[in-house]
Formats: C-alpha cells, sequence, structure tokens
C-alpha cells in the first residue's frame, strides 16, 4: 500500500495565544509559521509524491501552498472534509487556560473516546472519519500508482494524533501519549499486514532518507504477503520492511 506524510498546519497566532481555534474561519499562520511550512517544503523536495490532500481551513491551505511552492514538479492539491479539525463545538475560541478548569477537561486529557464537546463532534466521531479519510486516499492512489506511492496529508493535531493511535493499534484514550507539533510530518505506510508508523512528530529529519530512489530504468516489482511482514529482530531499520531483512 502507499505511504502517507501527515502534515500539521504551521504556528499560528491562535496557537501563541493558547486558543482553541478549532473551525474558526480565517485563522492564519503566523511569521513563524509561515517559515516553518517554507522550510518544510524543502524537506519534502527530495521526496517523490504523487498529491497532496488538505484540510479545507485556511491555516493547512497556508501550509499546504507552501509545500507545493517549493517543488519543481506540479502536483494535484485536493481538499478533504475528512482532515477538517475536531468540532469542538462551544469550546472554539475559548482559551485553553479557561478550558482546563472545565470538569469535561480531565476526561478529554484521561478518556478521549467517551468525550462529546458541547456543541460539537465526539471525539470518536473524528477519529472514526480522519482514519477513514487516510485509508480512503491511501487505498485510491495506490491503486493509481502504485505500492510506491507517496502522498501528503496537511491537517491538524487532534486528528492526526488520532490516526497515528489506529496506527499503532492504541486505543483512542492513549492518543494523549503522541506529540504533534506545528510542521510536524509524520509518517505511516499501509500494507496487507498492518500499518508501519515510519516516524512521529518529525520537525527536522531528513525525509529523503525514509524513501530511497528507484534506480534509474528499473521498476519495482509487486510485493509478495511476505514482504508486508515486519523484519524479525529489526532488520536493517529501512522504511521498507522485507522478509530478506529479517535477522
Amino acid at each position: 500500500m502507499a505511504t502517507v506524510l501527515l502534515v500539521r498546519h504551521g504556528r499560528t497566532s491562535a496557537n501563541t495565544a493558547g486558543i482553541l481555534a478549532g473551525r474558526s474561519p480565517g485563522v492564519e499562520l503566523d511569521d513563524l509559521g509561515r517559515t516553518q511550512a517554507a522550510d518544510l517544503g524543502q524537506r519534502m523536495t527530495g521526496v517523490a509524491l504523487t498529491t497532496m490532500v488538505t484540510s479545507p481551513l485556511r491555516r493547512c491551505r497556508q501550509t499546504t501552498q507552501a509545500l507545493a511552492a517549493a517543488r519543481t514538479d506540479p502536483l494535484p492539491i485536493s481538499v478533504d472534509t475528512g482532515l477538517v479539525e475536531c468540532g469542538y463545538g462551544d469550546w472554539t475560541n475559548r482559551s485553553l487556560k479557561e478550558l482546563s478548569k472545565e470538569r469535561l477537561w480531565r476526561t478529554v486529557q484521561q478518556q478521549p473516546s467517551a468525550v462529546r464537546f458541547p456543541g460539537g463532534e465526539a471525539m470518536t466521531e473524528m477519529a472514526a472519519r480522519a482514519v477513514g479519510t487516510v485509508r480512503r486516499w491511501d487505498e485510491k492512489l495506490n491503486a493509481e500508482h502504485g505500492e510506491d506511492a507517496v502522498w501528503v496529508a496537511v491537517s491538524h493535531g487532534d486528528v492526526i494524533k488520532a490516526i497515528l493511535a489506529d496506527a499503532l493499534g492504541t486505543h483512542l484514550d492513549t492518543f494523549q501519549r503522541i506529540l504533534v507539533n506545528p510542521a510536524s510530518v509524520s509518517v505511516v505506510r499501509y500494507t496487507a499486514a498492518r500499518p508501519y508508523v515510519v516516524t512521529m512528530n518529525s520537525s527536522g529529519h531528513d525525509l529523503r532518507t525514509l524513501f530511497p530512489p528507484r534506480k534509474p530504468g528499473t521498476k519495482r516489482a509487486r510485493r509478495s504477503r511476505a514482504s508486508h511482514d515486519a523484519p524479525v529482530g529489526g532488520g536493517l531499520g529501512t522504511h521498507e520492511p522485507t522478509a530478506e531483512t529479517a535477522s
């Protein structure tokens, strides 16, 4: 199956002010956020991508535009509401400091699967539509471009944490253990056997090393079932576990 680069949007003024922006319209990247997005675009230039898919919110669209601007190869860009921020309802635009005093806050921290934000979305609903969106795009791009396809999904912190929790096979109630910083990249490769979490919350790693280039004039053969298995003993530590790398 294909590989997805999960990108959180760059920093916004709401982030620095400690405000839960949610789905508020017009929230933009601040100066640092624009620099973060531009730098991330440079880190991605050596990675062969098939497409970019973004949340409809402005901060994600700005981040996506910065990633695209750094490339010499034009990429199709799609907007998908399945990647939109969690619907925080009445919590939207309130300060995190104020929200931390709410009774629901402790449940958000300890048992997010039991949370429905007042006037908003349940965290289980958010997780289900985010995971479903990524898996649907992954299957589509795998069918169109093959198992070596790599694509980008630009979204939000809690959304990406939910996708990573699913890929790791952990319950949604543990997803608060995962950190996803602004303009970070987390990489998941889906296979017939299981998802492989290649890296999480990367903000400085050379992304090209995760995707070895093909040799000129060669095509990769379709992977066998065994090639989707995890290498016993850890293998060579490549992004591409195969039976041959097992120790």
